[in-house]
């Protein structure tokens, strides 16, 4: 009854605690790649010429990773602030060629997760972020997704292909998520609301309504919806169908109806990811093992004792950086510069320059070394402290350049780093950049904690659980 008295209608779930029987052992960093998880709808985008079988294609992709998700429901686990993941795809049906992945939290309240994906081989780039705003509305919860979106763009094809920035774009936005049920009655999980695939350049979008079932009428999982071209508002095909089943697509030109994907037969490909006894400390499968494991033995008594403790130290490291005053920044994700047009609505995008008129192998090159995605690699210095490093002098005091100022993830409290990451003095010990200037590495801000053990040991045990409610088929 604990949850129960926590609700009030238009209460912000992520204030809420939930219960871990509802949770799937699963990161939402990582439940996203359900998106990229077909790529017999990914990999033929790039290869059609005729543009209206292009779009179709595109909105194929788009519909095809809906049904991925674990029975009931659940919802994955909620990042904390600076959690990571990576993973990556060996196509079978195109031998050697790849796909790769990056996300991080980038933001904790509100919750916004960021993603970065790209197959060089197959010229396909992917930036989205995630944004889900949580409300209890009576016996139901309501994830809304109206302001995450996604830019897909098709690098070989468009007026700008062959340029950097350039492509073929299409922007994506999501339907909201819906948990009936709540407080009485048998739960279930809907998907509603309107959603566009929008490619400006081509003049045609694609509007989906992912139907809620009524009262007395309806079906669950329903679709409908047209493609349009944008500037006249013609109808040019009709789509139909289940998010979870088959979808159709109708020709109103001709009339031929025909089959555009079918989920209820459909085989995902989920991604290859670095074994966890070789991930970093802040990495969504190490850090959450623990309760991943629990869940898994069905012990929720553990399962909550675990996934408290992440919190727990999640929140005490927010409360040291406010200690010291220091301004989180992601580790491989920035802030978009106001005024860059559709990819304003993205807050944050991949922090490193792909040089996208390179080969395909110089591509992956580049995108390897923004971070460990592959068994063998470990993850890069230039990661691990700030691009402007504070100027020592010769007493040890730290001057930071006042047009360059000191950020970065090592002003972050996070797990200590392998000490060849840390800046070293000349002839001194380890040191890392504060804002203060330069420290002892692996102390935890002003606190004297060396490690993620004395973190835990250090906060207090009670405390909210800092849960957002968003479902498990939220990407």
């Amino acid at each position: 009854m604990s949850i129960i008295s926590q609700l009030r209608p238009g209460a912000d779930l992520s204030r809420i605690t939930l219960p871990t029987f509802i949770l799937e052992p699963k990161s939402m960093l990582e439940r996203i790649t359900n998106f990229m998880q077909h790529p017999e709808t990914l990999l033929p985008m790039t290869t059609i010429d005729d543009p209206e079988k292009r779009f179709i294609s595109v909105l194929k992709f788009y519909l095809s990773g809906w049904h991925i998700k674990p029975a009931g429901v659940k919802k994955p686990l909620n990042p904390i602030l600076g959690e990571w993941f990576t993973c990556h795809w060996d196509f079978e049906a195109a031998p050697g060629t790849q796909a790769f992945y990056i996300s991080e939290q980038t933001s904790h309240h509100p919750p916004k997760s960021s993603y970065f994906y790209m197959s060089p081989q197959h010229h396909i780039r992917i930036d989205g972020t995630l944004k889900p705003q949580s409300r209890f509305l009576g016996n139901s919860a309501a994830s809304m997704m109206n302001t995450s979106i996604v830019i897909l763009r098709l690098l070989n094809r468009g007026a700008t292909a062959g340029e950097q920035g350039g492509g073929e774009k299409y922007i994506l936005t999501q339907p909201n998520m819906y948990v009936r049920g709540i407080l009485f009655g048998k739960m279930k999980y809907e998907l509603g609301d309107h959603s566009y695939v929008r490619c400006t350049e081509l003049d045609l979008v694609a509007d989906i309504e992912f139907k809620v079932k009524g009262f007395f009428t309806g079906a669950y999982n329903a679709i409908g919806g047209h493609i349009k071209r944008e500037s006249t508002g013609e109808n040019l095909y009709e789509i139909s169908g289940s998010w979870n089943g088959e979808m159709y697509i109708k020709d109103l030109t001709t009339g031929k109806r025909e089959l555009l994907f079918d989920a209820s037969h459909a085989s995902p490909t989920p991604p290859s990811v670095r074994p966890i006894e070789k991930q970093d400390e802040r990495e969504s499968q190490r850090l959450w093992n623990p309760v991943i494991s629990a869940l898994k033995r069905r012990d929720q008594d553990v399962a909550t004792e675990e996934k408290f403790k992440v919190e727990d130290c999640q929140r005490e490291e927010a409360r040291l950086r406010e200690a010291d005053g220091v301004e989180w920044q992601p580790r491989y994700f920035r802030r978009v510069e106001p005024g860059s047009g559709e990819e304003d609505a993205l807050d944050f995008i991949l922090a490193t320059h792909v040089d996208e008129v390179a080969s395909p192998e110089d591509q992956i090159k580049q995108i390897l070394s923004i971070a460990p995605i592959v068994d063998g690699e470990r993850r890069q210095s230039k990661y691990d402290i700030p691009p402007h490093h504070p100027q020592v002098d010769t007493a040890g005091a730290a001057n930071p350049s006042p047009s360059q100022p000191v950020r970065g993830e090592s002003d972050l409290v996070d797990f200590p780093a392998p000490v060849e990451n840390h800046v070293v003095s000349h002839g001194g010990p380890a040191l890392v950049p504060t804002n203060r200037g330069v420290a002892p590495a692996g102390k935890l801000g002003g606190s004297g904690l060396k490690n993620m053990t004395d973190l835990q040991e250090a906060v207090p045990k009670e405390g909210d659980s800092d849960d957002d409610f968003v479902d498990a088929s939220e990407r």
